[in-house]
């Protein structure tokens, strides 16, 4: 067999190994066991249900959760928040897009390029002061931005991509 019949091989044997590998990563989150309280869609490459990514708040807790200790416009004096880096969550479902559709429950919806997350460590908050917030509290899920470590963060611009009743992300 000639050098290049056997590299032609060789990449071929590698590119179905790729896709073997690609198809069970995309295979590996798992459906919620619980009611789920986020939906992903869009640009990504990993899903569970309907070329959608749904998580029940367990399944958020296992990637692992953040804290936040911040001010904020709808609560009174320093508040700690908890729950995942949006940075992290985004990276799980292999989003490939450049911004984000974030829509509440109340259809409330608001457009979020994806560099914040990773620039100023934005999480989806699950808990506040060690408490999950309820629905009627801004709950379950609520975009945090850490508000009070840097003064360009206290204005209108990222109070308005701090969602909170979050349902959806759609990555565009």
């Amino acid at each position: 067999m000639s050098r290049a019949k056997v590299r032609t091989s060789l990449l071929g044997a590698f590119a179905m190994l790729l896709a073997a590998l690609g198809a069970a990563y995309a295979a590996s989150l798992p459906a919620p066991a619980e009611k789920p309280i986020l939906t992903i869609s869009g640009k990504i490459g990993v899903t569970n249900r309907d070329n959608t990514a749904q998580f029940d708040r367990a399944m958020l807790e296992a990637l692992g959760t953040t804290t936040i200790e911040t001010t904020t416009p709808w609560h009174e004096g320093k508040n700690t928040f908890e729950g995942v880096s949006l940075d992290k969550l985004l990276k799980h479902v292999g989003a490939t897009g450049e911004r984000v559709v974030v829509v509440a429950l109340n259809d409330y919806t608001t457009d979020i390029p994806i560099e914040d997350f990773r620039k100023f460590n934005v999480i989806l908050a699950l808990k506040r002061n060690g408490e999950y917030m309820p629905v009627r509290d801004k709950g379950p899920l609520f975009i945090i931005y850490p508000y009070d470590s840097n003064p360009d963060l206290k204005s209108q611009t990222y109070y308005a991509r701090s969602a909170w009743q979050v349902a959806r992300i759609d990555v565009r």
